[in-house]
């Protein structure tokens, strides 16, 4: 575009950093292997093309949570002349947001509020980085809806649409997503704000953060209406566009229209269906005729019946509403065949109406591979077309093949149409994107940044790409050639570098869409694209390709998600997610013996002992029954009660009101007494496999013995064992299994006539109810057995909270809670406060763990929001006395929490620095002579430094016998334990420490080894 071209920055200096964390705190990362994971968009480039890209890793990623921050980044970055590339869903695939010369990116997904909501005038002001999918849940609440959205609407922005320009759903009424917004807020270069409208916002429309950060948008609105659809097939794409023109023609009041070809539907029916826990998840999916299938959705108050007879003159079929309503349904979901891909090589492009025909025809003759086109109808008698061929990245077919993007282009503009955007990939195309624009936004560019500091190269691309993409249009036809013979069959994924498989195969299938990321607790807790599944399946890829270490921190990454499978519920492909990460558990800790989450192995330890996490006496786990209740339990009975590790030692008024209410609604039922054992759950999420198989070999042969027919539990973990794990494992490891599984909620839906009368004692209190993962979306689909029970009690004001049933939020616990408990706060108080945002006196639950995680995070974050188990608030309604465990929650964790923050590496060494004398003295001789010689030998402490990393692992399985008694000593010094822990101390700590060690030593050593030089010259 003729400017000054920006500086490359892959690294900034300590003042810089200084200067930005001041800015940004929390909010700013500079760890190279957390930048490595902002090099890329959703497209899969070839290798040659990737090459011709070159670095591309920023220098900082900064989380920009308003405006005012905007600002301050805009004049560290003008200051200094680095590059800012702003960023968001990133969910397209044009290279917008590829940082080609280092720099700086802008997260802006935090500025998601809806600002201003003008109901009359039918606008709404909201942050830039507000996903379409949230927001246009929102405002259908408030009886309000969007004007059109895009295909990509779970990830995308309403900034990221404006700054790409699009076509999506409505479109076809309301025109291009430009169309749809009344109003922009932007930061310039120059570091003002100004609000850009009418004439004005043609300046920076589909810009891609070149001429500045999106901060607000004002959208036009509509009234909300359900949407209604017609589905129909055609024999060829002339009677399919015939009838997408009569329909323009005879004006049919039509919000949306979009197409898809038979090489598109084939793919739909053969898509894998969605899986949990191994097992096909059974749901209707109608089969789609393989024919041009076009899609015309409309608000359900309008006359659109002249659709029928154009539909039949066109020479096209309607479909069984079943379809249309199918089709309905997966709107946002059109990715899905990429499970068939694994890989494909993207072509958008924009067509005339009347030529639609023409271009299938077109593509069909001159390309030899299958293309898959879905289509989008936009005001203006224009089509979007994207095609899409599936492929492999990693055959080198791929770069062969890729250039027949560039063929159908080609045919789309000798048809009088073009590229659908431009971007870094497509940058020598933007002149016919932007068409009339293209000068004002070069001048506007020219204008406001002359030092190119916004989203350099975006605009006017990478010589080298923009020479390729010319040669190889230059070349067309013999390009074309090549490619069509560059197909591949079927992948086959082998297991690789250690890695099984089929995660390797998810790894290239996953689009890299970011549905999984927004709602990833982990994701939102930490702020870091690699916490989120996404950035977890880019890091296999990358690790494949030797780009990425499989170090401690990244395995912690995987061991850190809380398995509450809100990924697996967005995913579009329906991978199995959180299943990929269980079998990588095992991978890394058992297989490769990497270290779990440190506090797993105190439980791990407690297990083998007394059967249960918290350290606690086995002898003890039944004393939680009442005296009254312990004659009315049977010795052997078809149900068992499992109350569970939490329930029987910490939270006893979960097992209590368990127990209460069944016997109240007269069940018969035993327990396995002492000889119950935690269902093993932790050690499964710990990687921890050996453990969890004897522990679930002991829980089945007691409960057989009991008799039991029916295990009922009162923690959704335990449930989600014995219903669904358990089978799986008995029959993998050929063992007799015939127990049914079910929650105390659901046993009790089929007593409520009995316990209903019953219930008399008032709790005039307005409760909001949590929907506990393993019992929801992540477990057995129980929802309305506990909301029907909590209904049941009288005085009880129900509140729903924002996000329910299937889309509720986890809580963050066990998993968080114990790697991470700032972060759990963090994660349990955006739970909190949808409680709050009810008014709510008690958030009610039914999981243990979730009592005590958000316990624990009201505290931290000072809400005053009662944690109560609903068996507990019911039992209470019955007349029961039953005491509320607050503060034995607290009062259990504050113990874990002492040991969890001691296990830092920074809290490990400083008491490895107190053993220093009693570690030494352990030593043999030689290693004390030489030690010896630092005091005395000048350079002897510059030549201990490179061997102690070698020294250390070796001498440390001899030492830590020795040092024992005093590290129990330091430990208990350091973490007040109750008598019962600090009794077994001595049994659990030298295994889980010599298992531990070995993994952190690479932590502690660089930390240890001047602290030792320095006490050995001191005495």
């Amino acid at each position: 575009m003729g400017f000054i071209m920006a500086n490359s920055k892959f690294e900034l200096n300590e003042q810089q950093k200084k200067e930005l964390s001041d800015i940004f705190g929390r909010g700013v990362n500079f760890k190279d292997k957390e930048r490595h994971f902002y090099t890329h968009d959703v497209g899969a480039l070839p290798l040659l093309i990737k090459t011709m890209v070159g670095k591309s890793k920023p220098a900082a990623i900064v989380k920009v949570r308003n405006e005012e921050k905007a600002v301050e980044l805009i004049n560290f970055a003008r200051k200094y002349k680095i590059p800012v590339v702003p960023r968001a869903g990133a969910s397209s695939g044009y290279g917008g947001i590829i940082p080609t010369k280092g720099g700086i990116i802008a997260d802006v997904t935090p500025m998601r509020h809806i600002i201003n909501l003008d109901k009359d005038n039918l606008r709404v002001t909201v942050g830039a980085g507000s996903v379409w999918y949230n927001l246009e849940e929102k405002l259908n609440e408030e009886g309000l809806a969007v004007q059109a959205v895009p295909s990509s609407a779970m990830s995308a922005t309403v900034g990221g649409w404006l700054a790409q320009n699009g076509v999506g759903y409505g479109s076809y009424e309301y025109g291009w997503s430009q169309d749809t917004m009344e109003s922009a807020r932007v930061v310039l270069p120059s570091g003002e704000v100004k609000d850009f409208s009418g004439e004005e916002l043609g300046k920076i429309i589909g810009t891609m953060g070149t001429t500045g950060i999106i901060t607000q948008v004002t959208l036009k609105l509509r009234k909300y209406e359900k949407t209604a659809a017609i589905s129909a097939k055609f024999p060829d794409a002339s009677s399919m566009k015939k009838a997408i023109k009569m329909v323009g023609d005879k004006k049919v009041p039509v919000w949306a229209i979009s197409f898809l070809n038979p090489q598109w539907a084939d793919m739909k029916n053969k898509a894998p269906y969605k899986t949990h826990y191994g097992e096909t998840v059974d749901e209707h999916r109608p089969e789609l005729p393989l024919s041009y299938i076009c899609n015309f959705a409309y608000p359900v108050s309008r006359d659109v019946s002249a659709l029928e007879e154009i539909i039949k003159e066109a020479g096209g079929e309607i479909l069984p509403d079943e379809i249309a309503e199918h089709e309905t349904q997966e709107w946002f979901r059109s990715m899905k065949v990429k499970r068939l891909g694994p890989s494909f090589i993207p072509a958008e492009v924009v067509v005339p109406v009347d030529k639609i025909d023409t271009v299938f025809n077109e593509i069909e003759k001159k390309i030899g591979l299958p293309v898959l086109v879905e289509g989008m109808v936009t005001k203006g008698e224009e089509a979007i077309m994207l095609c899409f061929m599936p492929h492999s990245e990693r055959s080198f077919k791929y770069n062969l093949a890729f250039p027949l993007a560039l063929s159908i282009v080609k045919i789309a503009e000798e048809n009088g149409g073009r590229i659908y955007a431009s971007g870094l990939y497509f940058a020598s195309q933007a002149e016919k994107v932007y068409r009339d624009r293209f000068k004002l936004i070069k001048d506007f560019k020219k204008q406001v940044d002359p030092e190119d500091i916004m989203n350099p190269e975006t605009m006017t691309g990478k010589s080298m790409i923009n020479t390729g993409l010319s040669m190889a249009k230059a070349f067309e036809p013999m390009a074309r050639m090549v490619g069509n013979m560059s197909g591949v069959g079927h992948q086959e994924f082998k297991d690789e570098k250690g890695l099984p498989g089929d995660i390797i195969s998810h790894a290239f299938t996953c689009a890299q869409c970011g549905y999984c990321v927004n709602e990833c607790d982990q994701y939102y807790g930490r702020g870091w694209e690699s916490q989120s599944p996404r950035g977890k399946w880019f890091f296999i890829k990358e690790y494949l390709a030797g780009k990425m270490p499989l170090d401690q921190e990244q395995v912690d990454t995987f061991l850190a998600c809380t398995t509450c499978e809100m990924c697996d519920y967005y995913c579009q492909l329906d991978l199995p997610i959180e299943r990929s990460w269980m079998t990588l558990r095992e991978n890394f800790v058992q297989k490769r013996g990497m270290m779990t989450i440190p506090p797993f192995e105190i439980m791990a330890q407690s297990l083998d002992n007394q059967r249960n996490i918290w350290a606690n006496y086995r002898v003890d786990r039944d004393k939680w029954i009442p005296d009254d209740l312990r004659p009315k339990i049977k010795d052997k009975a078809e149900i068992a009660y499992f109350a569970g590790c939490t329930a029987s030692f910490v939270e006893k008024d979960v097992a209590v009101g368990t127990a209460r209410l069944l016997d109240e609604a007269g069940i018969e039922f035993t327990t396995l007494g002492d000889k119950e054992a935690c269902c093993g759950i932790p050690m499964l999420v710990a990687g921890k496999w050996d453990v969890f198989e004897r522990i679930l070999k002991m829980n089945i042969a007691n409960m057989q013995k009991a008799g039991a027919k029916t295990v009922v539990t009162s923690c959704p973990a335990c449930l989600l064992m014995w219903r669904t794990i358990y089978p799986q494992w008995a029959e993998k490891l050929g063992m007799e299994f015939d127990i049914e599984a079910r929650h105390y909620s659901e046993v009790l839906m089929d007593k409520l006539d009995v316990l209903k009368p019953k219930f008399k004692v008032p709790l005039n209190k307005t409760v909001a109810w949590h929907d506990s993962c393993h019992i929801g979306r992540a477990g057995a689909g129980v929802y309305d057995a506990p909301r029907e029970l909590l209904k049941a009690i009288p005085g009880i004001e129900f509140k729903e909270m924002e996000h329910n049933r299937e889309k509720a939020l986890c809580c963050g616990s066990v998993v968080t809670l114990i790697d991470e408990p700032k972060i759990a706060s963090k994660i349990g108080n955006v739970r909190l406060q949808e409680a709050v945002d009810q008014d709510a006196d008690i958030m009610a639950a039914l999981c243990p763990c979730c009592v005590v995680q958000f316990r624990v995070a009201a505290r931290e974050n000072n809400v005053n929001v009662e944690i109560q188990d609903l068996g507990a608030l019911a039992a209470r309604s019955l007349g029961y006395d039953i005491p509320d465990t607050t503060n034995d929650a607290l009062a259990a964790w504050a113990v874990f929490e002492k040991m969890i923050d001691l296990m830092e590496p920074e809290n490990m060494t400083e008491m490895m620095v107190e053993l220093l004398p009693d570690m030494i003295g352990a030593m043999p001789s030689y290693m004390q002579a030489m030690m010896k010689t630092v005091k005395y030998v000048p350079g002897m402490d510059s030549l201990m430094k490179p061997m102690m990393p070698v020294m250390m692992p070796m001498l440390m399985p001899s030492i830590m016998p020795k040092v024992m008694p005093k590290m129990l000593k330091a430990v208990e010094k350091r973490v007040p334990m109750p008598d019962y822990m600090l009794e077994q101390m001595p049994d659990l700590m030298p295994d889980a420490m010599g298992n531990l060690l070995p993994n952190m030593l690479p932590q502690l050593i660089p930390l240890l080894t001047p602290k030792m030089i320095a006490y050995i010259k001191a005495n």
